[in-house]
């Protein structure tokens, strides 16, 4: 039986950008967990509102936008 991991504290809202001088993203929810126990995140494109999906542990890596 397979236990349903809680997602976890994720900074919804808030504006990062991919690396020091990529595009800015928001940050959304908790998608689902992945087998190797990150998950993975909605986040939408500033730019464009285009949404997608993105590691959390990568996402963690990601400055604040500014």
């Amino acid at each position: 039986m397979q236990v349903a991991a809680a997602p976890p504290s994720i900074p919804v809202g808030k504006i990062k950008s991919f690396g020091p001088f990529g595009p800015k993203y928001e940050v959304g929810q908790a998608l689902h967990p992945l087998d190797d126990g990150d998950w993975m995140i909605e986040v939408t494109m500033v730019e464009t509102g285009e949404k997608a999906e993105y590691r959390l542990t990568h996402l963690s890596d990601d400055p604040e936008a500014h």
